[in-house]
């Protein structure tokens, strides 16, 4: 914390400046950051989805560099974002689950009945912490965010313009699309809905407000970030769309049963989920409407675009959507789907030495990465966990590290609390209900089955070790032992997942997949829009 509030001092006094630029690039380049919630690791065409159709986001990955091991910092939201924005691990930040998550008894209403209670959390990004805007803000850049924010209220002075952003359209402390949906009117406090919006889907409306800031500082230079509310749940889509998708999975072939028992909830097997894959094709007419945008201003070779996601798909809980086979489970999950995410890095002046990057890379890397691109120096006292990423877009090596991840609590979507370590293509699970490990070999098992922590225990020893250094070396919160846990209340859940929750699953997945499914009488108000 000391090297940090030393950094804000020299932050307000205009210590920062900018260095020479990296080689063949713009003096001063401009910034679009595109954040989806909850897109998992196969939801795109490119990264070999055959359902879903995303020809717009697959152009920045045409022309970019996919980062095939790029990962979350968590797998729910509200620590990712704190981490993209700052370069800290959630375990520095304090944001350690998503905000509006209840811990210690408060836990006990959700009638979970596990053993453990979660910890305490903080509950809105702290001001003492950098971020990205607050950065480029003070190198002379015009800032703006428009989506979801979810790190905070106004009642905390924690809102995007209060942690270095010019502009915010639509972000406040809600974590989806609540008040009205993805369908105008969105009743959304911090943008005004409008009478030609009517029907409108809102990361088309997201989209349209980015274009327009764009269009207007077009001879300034600009960080946009774009953090789409899509496609969290409640998912919702146009009857167009939801058709067209319909008939797709008939013709590639509908599964009988498209769900089995995971450890704790069910779990998706297939991606053939019609109204998710619309949500996901108007995502990506949005991101189509900013990079013509971009293209019709001439600022294409200019801008650096980042694409990524702040967690794995949602395969269990929330809305049951898509798939991430052949990894293993989901958002909130502990597994590679809850972490491993798209993730596309277009720096246009750079060459293109590669299409995929395998380096591990992570979500605290993007603020020196964007800094270094920018050539943007920073006070030696600044410290934050992550590392420029410029050298791999260079087609250079990075020099191997771990990479860490604390969540001391239980996801929605069935993840236990845990901690992770992941070096040298191993990753150790550290679960805290019985203080097990598990250990995985990706070279051979990325779909996480086979459990080698009993045939390496040294392996497990020498990652154990580290990852306890580091949770106390950042004075880790975590569980603690529920007195009232009950074994055969938690049994009851259990098995109540298992005869009730997965057969009902069953019949609204077979149910949405009829040619006369009727969701509601309205559609949304979906039919007028886009």
């Amino acid at each position: 914390m000391k090297c940090i509030l030393s950094f804000i001092v020299l932050f307000s006094l205009g210590f920062f400046h900018s260095c020479s630029s990296p080689e063949n690039s713009f003096e001063e380049p401009n910034f679009l950051f595109i954040l989806v919630d909850d897109l998992g690791y196969h939801d795109l065409s490119f990264m070999g989805s055959e359902y879903y159709e995303t020809p717009n986001i697959d152009k920045i990955a045409d022309r970019g560099i996919r980062f095939m091991n790029g990962y979350a910092n968590c797998e729910v939201c509200s620590p990712s974002r704190a981490s993209i924005l700052t370069g800290l691990y959630p375990v520095r930040h304090g944001i350690t689950d998503y905000i509006g998550a209840p811990s210690g008894e408060a836990w006990r209403r959700m009638n979970r009945h596990t053993p453990l209670l979660p910890p305490s959390y903080s509950h809105y990004l702290d001001h003492s912490f950098l971020t990205i805007p607050e950065v480029m803000k003070s190198a002379g850049y015009k800032t703006f965010f428009a989506g979801k924010w979810h790190l905070g209220s106004e009642a905390e002075h924690s809102l995007p313009t209060d942690h270095g952003f010019d502009i915010n359209m639509g972000g406040y402390h809600a974590g989806g699309p609540y008040s009205g949906g993805y369908f105008a009117p969105f009743n959304n406090p911090y943008m005004e809905d409008r009478e030609e919006d009517r029907g409108k889907s809102l990361s088309l409306r997201l989209a349209e407000e980015t274009a327009r800031f764009i269009s207007e500082n077009k001879e300034n230079k600009f960080f946009a970030y774009l953090a789409f509310y899509a496609v969290h749940a409640p998912i919702q889509t146009s009857e167009e769309k939801w058709r067209k998708y319909r008939d797709k999975a008939e013709q590639m072939g509908i599964e009988e049963e498209g769900f089995e028992m995971e450890r704790i909830l069910p779990v998706r097997k297939f991606q053939d989920n019609p109204v998710y894959a619309g949500l996901i094709e108007q995502v990506d007419d949005a991101v189509g409407l900013v990079l013509q945008t971009l293209e019709d201003l001439g600022l294409d070779e200019n801008t650096v675009v980042i694409f990524t996601s702040d967690n794995g798909g949602v395969a269990s809980g929330d809305n049951y959507s898509t798939s991430s086979r052949p990894l293993r489970g989901g958002k909130g999950n502990q597994w590679e789907a809850g972490i491993r995410v798209p993730l596309i890095i277009n720096v246009p002046w750079l060459p293109k030495k590669m299409t995929d990057e395998y380096t591990p890379v992570i979500g605290v890397d993007f603020l020196p990465t964007i800094c270094d691109l920018a050539g943007i120096e920073w006070p030696d006292t600044l410290s934050v966990d992550g590392i420029s990423l410029v050298p791999l877009l260079k087609g250079k090596k990075l020099e191997e590290r771990p990479l860490y991840w604390h969540y001391p609590h239980y996801g929605n979507q069935g993840g236990e609390p845990n901690s992770i370590i992941q070096q040298k293509g191993w990753k150790l699970i550290h679960y805290w209900e019985s203080g097990r490990n598990e250990l995985y070999d990706f070279s051979k098992d990325i779909g996480e089955k086979q459990d080698l922590s009993e045939k390496y225990p040294e392996l497990v020893q020498e990652m154990s070790d580290k990852l306890m250094k580091w949770l106390d070396e950042n004075n880790a919160l975590l569980p603690g032992s529920d007195p009232r846990f009950n074994a055969d209340s938690f049994q009851i859940v259990l098995k109540g997942y298992r005869n009730n929750l997965l057969p009902k699953l069953e019949k609204q997945r077979q149910q949405m997949l009829m040619p006369d499914w009727q969701p509601n009488e309205d559609w949304w108000g979906s039919n007028a829009g886009r």
